[in-house]
């Protein structure tokens, strides 16, 4: 039974690592153009650090996966059209993990 757990925690730890490849890829070719480095050329104030993601209530996955899908009138546009659901979720889990590791 201890072995069976073992592996069970080291899978789900390769999995994690894998949707963050994914999601940096995505956000490479997708997001970077204005949220290089977790920037943001068209609103400054607004980067993607965790204090300010924490401020604007944007510090969970669910409200990272709304502001992707759905865009917003300040000039982020939606991707809910051009991005799978998978994608976004990865997406969502890639910026969290810098904005929260502090690796932006």
């Amino acid at each position: 039974m201890f072995n069976v757990f073992i592996l069970l925690n080291i899978s789900s730890t390769l999995a994690e690592e894998i949707d963050l490849d994914a999601g940096e890829e995505i956000f490479t070719q997708n997001c970077a153009a204005c949220h290089a480095n977790g920037e943001n050329l068209v609103n400054p104030v607004k980067t993607l650090k965790i204090d300010v993601l924490h401020e604007f209530q944007m510090d969970s996955i669910d409200a990272i996966k709304r502001q992707v899908t759905n865009g917003n009138k300040n000039g982020m546009p939606a991707f809910g059209g051009r991005l799978s659901d998978e994608d976004i979720q990865n997406v969502a889990n890639y910026v969290l993990n810098q904005a929260q590791k502090d690796l932006w």
